[in-house]
């Protein structure tokens, strides 16, 4: 079973309706004991950094993510749920993360071309940086469809695929049983479907 975290940040209704697509059975949830019982647990997220830390100290999801992963279970973060993944935030300020993965977040503002609109939407290309099985069944340079206007840096230990807007950006990450990415798999069609695929198996 795939736990999806609710911690009211995210539309996760069209993430259910992928997963169940393909055959996963899907739990969405903020119930200790149904998290500790999945199988593997995606953390979405859209909005602000510092709101979505928040709700999860608030609701003591916080802890639970970080002994989940302790314990070696796959979590996948999408979008901002990938970027909670990270030490720390520069979005409207300093915020800390789960700490899951080394690196922070970072705005795009005076780091891409000016003339590029920010935030960063639509398709893009990915561009392997080495192997993963999130793309057992994906080819390089097939496309994803992003939403964002922050992105990962000094990351290095776990990019596996990025992204060109101007600059390389960081798109997919992987360190042990944490992965995430940037883009949203949900909204990327049979390519996105087939990274769900791979992560529910």
């Amino acid at each position: 079973m795939i736990g999806i975290i609710d911690y009211g940040v995210g539309n996760l209704f069209s993430l259910c309706s992928s997963l169940k697509s393909i055959g996963a059975e899907v739990a969405v949830t903020s119930d200790p004991a149904v998290i500790e019982a999945a199988d593997k647990l995606i953390l979405p997220g859209v909005g602000a950094f510092g709101d979505a830390v928040k709700k999860l100290r608030d609701s003591g999801l916080y802890g639970i993510l970080r002994m989940q992963a302790a314990a070696g279970k796959d979590i996948m973060g999408i979008c901002l749920g990938m970027q909670l993944l990270f030490e720390k935030s520069y979005e409207y300020g300093e915020h800390q993360g789960l700490g899951l993965l080394k690196g922070k977040v970072v705005p795009m503002e005076g780091r891409i071309p000016q003339g590029l609109k920010i935030p960063h939407i639509g398709w893009n290309s990915l561009h392997f940086r080495r192997e993963s099985r999130l793309f057992k069944y994906v080819k390089e340079n097939e496309c994803v469809y992003f939403v964002h206007s922050f992105y990962a840096e000094d990351c290095s230990d776990s990019i596996i695929a990025t992204a060109e807007y101007g600059r390389e950006l960081t798109a997919a990450v992987e360190c042990g049983n944490v992965m995430g990415c940037q883009f949203h798999p949900e909204k990327s069609g049979r390519v996105g479907l087939a990274i769900l695929q791979a992560f529910c198996e």
